[in-house]
């Protein structure tokens, strides 16, 4: 039988050639590609998150996915419904979010590699979202180099994950796969429908938002969104190898060297005013255009260089060709046009815009006469990161964590505030950060001070000194752990230098490509308990996370506990027997070498 890698290198090989997927079905008896699928998911946050059923990742086996198997061999399988829960937005708003039984989610992984396999050589390098090696900094990275950049389209689909159109979706597939069983299992996938209050809903549109196998259907079908602006609109509204040259700009130049070499100091010096404060190129040139697009998700954003006519023709077709073609709506609260010089456009959290100023530089101290782009942070945005922090305008401490270790809070501290200032490390302007800093290291004081019941004042003596940190010599709040033969523990808040990275990549790692065989892999095919040793039955036993194992009643932790924590592992490969004791508290009858 061939490995999960080959396997899926043999579809990719096809993708790239743009050869039809045929009898892919069979691949889902492969048990290897399950076994890769697992090695995937199996740490995912929601992994141990119940559906409608009590399966979940914990209590997983050899015997489980023989039995899914057996179940697709016969084409038996049922996908279970899904059971929704809501999220907030931003807006105020909730957004649905179906969650699948653990089967399911096992089977939606092999589908996801199988179709990312052969699709991924596909897609238009123009779009970023849910992609292997991309994210939001490689879109945005892309549109920092729309230079010169007149109108901005900002675009937004209307509910897009939800009204996708299932015949549509399995018309675009059955384009490329030709085999009925497989895309019949979509089907079902797709019309499995969910439960809200315990009551039976059907699913008419959408792919199932929280489903693992839902980013990439969406992206196979915008895809169709990203060829027609490839292979139409960008051909249809680019003209021109290059502007006209700027002739006021060089006679200005010109001029300027000639009184110099006359002597004439000073009126050189005012040309040169002058000249340094125009573009050297005809930036209304009516025969050049210009034309660029990038796509994350249902979130697209154009930059068009023309007239505000032409512009608005776009969105046009943009709108006719979503409804006609893929039967999506565009929201017209969230689609905009901006221009770029004047105002700036939103595209995934970040302001974007367009520099005509000869005082501004960018990054690389270039002047920006010619319409360098800009990417910086809304201050919207440091306003809103900042108010979790705060109650009535001041910081505040979060009562929530007080029960928390100071290790264990400044530690969260550090990862919040390391998570905004990474997403936004190709902002100009990211030291607008700075209020955040301050804002979060006295929230911090004052939770730590509570907890204790002391002032800021002590906790800052008792924590604050200056460390030798990766960037160098900074001021930070630091807790060292030390232990025997072993580094320190250590967390630390601050000392991360608030300075621009134009080169930051973040990527999306729900899409990354995992080795072919974990660890964990290996010891689930050892077949062997790692707490009696015994052979039969046997599945792996999981936690959400290594802090679930600390004991807050004072009392000696078990076992199998202190085996985990030393090994700093959320799995357990066990027997039937021994898992069923875990869960129900009894002993465990060790190895000698365990105990």
């Amino acid at each position: 039988m061939r490995t999960a890698e080959s396997v899926l290198n043999i579809i990719r090989e096809r993708g790239t050639k743009g050869l039809p997927l045929e009898d892919v079905y069979r691949q889902l008896y492969n048990p290897d590609l399950y076994l890769r699928a697992y090695g995937n998911i199996y740490s995912n946050d929601g992994a141990t998150t119940r559906g409608i059923t009590n399966e979940t990742v914990d209590g997983m086996s050899l015997a489980k996915i023989q039995t899914i198997i057996e179940e697709i061999r016969y084409e038996r399988y049922q996908w279970t419904p899904v059971r929704r829960t809501y999220i907030p937005k931003k807006n105020g708003k909730t957004r649905p979010l179906g969650i699948p039984t653990w089967s399911d989610k096992l089977l939606q992984e092999v589908m996801r590699s199988i179709l990312e396999a052969y699709y991924e050589p596909q897609f238009s390098d123009l779009s970023h979202g849910f992609r292997p090696r991309r994210g939001c900094h490689s879109a945005l990275t892309a549109a920092k180099t729309w230079r010169a950049t007149t109108w901005f389209v900002e675009g937004d689909i209307k509910g897009c994950f939800d009204n996708i159109d299932h015949s549509m979706l399995l018309a675009i597939l059955r384009v490329k796969i030709h085999d009925n069983r497989f895309l019949r299992l979509i089907e079902g996938l797709m019309r499995a429908g969910y439960l809200e209050n315990w009551k039976y809903n059907k699913t008419y549109s959408g792919t199932p938002q929280g489903g693992i196998v839902s980013p990439i259907l969406s992206n196979i079908y915008l895809d169709r969104l990203d060829k027609y602006v490839e292979g139409t609109l960008l051909p249809e509204y680019t003209r021109g190898a290059k502007r006209k040259f700027n002739y006021e700009y060089y006679r200005l130049g010109a001029n300027s060297r000639r009184l110099k070499g006359l002597g004439r100091l000073e009126e050189a010096r005012e040309l040169e005013k002058q000249f340094r404060n125009m573009p050297s190129f005809d930036m209304h040139d009516p025969d050049f255009r210009r034309l660029r697009y990038v796509r994350y998700a249902d979130d697209f954003l154009l930059g068009f260089i023309g007239t505000k006519e032409e512009a608005e023709e776009i969105k046009g077709k943009l709108k006719t060709f979503l409804h006609e073609n893929l039967k999506l709506e565009m929201s017209e609260d969230k689609t905009l046009i901006t221009h770029a010089r004047k105002d700036m456009a939103r595209f995934l959290g970040y302001n974007i815009g367009c520099i005509m100023d000869d005082t501004r530089h960018n990054q690389n101290g270039e002047r920006c006469v010619n319409g360098m782009m800009t990417l910086r942070v809304p201050a919207d945005v440091v306003e809103e990161k900042c108010a979790r922090y705060m109650h009535n305008g001041k910081p505040h401490h979060r009562t929530e964590l007080i029960d928390d270790d100071d290790f264990s809070i400044i530690r969260l501290y550090q990862s919040e505030y390391q998570g905004i200032v990474q997403y936004y490390a190709l902002a100009h302007n990211l030291f607008w950060f700075n209020k955040l800093y301050w804002t979060m290291r006295v929230s911090l004081l004052k939770t730590i001070s509570a907890k204790h019941k002391i002032s800021c004042r002590q906790v800052s003596e008792k924590y604050d000194s200056k460390r030798q940190t990766e960037h160098g010599p900074r001021k930070c709040l630091e807790i060292r752990i030390n232990r025997e033969d072993k580094k320190p523990l250590v967390a630390r808040f601050g000392g991360i230098p608030l300075k621009p990275q134009p080169r930051a990549t973040l990527i999306d790692q729900l899409t990354i490509y995992a080795p072919s065989s974990s660890e964990l892999v290996k010891r689930l095919l050892a077949e062997e308990c790692e707490a009696c040793g015994s052979t039969e039955k046997i599945e792996v036993h999981h936690i959400r996370k290594l802090t679930d194992l600390k004991r807050k009643d004072g009392r000696e932790a078990p076992t199998w506990v202190r085996v985990m924590a030393t090994r700093k592992r959320k799995t357990l490969v066990m027997c039937e027997s021994c898992h069923h004791k875990l869960h129900n508290g009894q002993p465990l009858p060790w190895k000698q070498k365990s105990e």
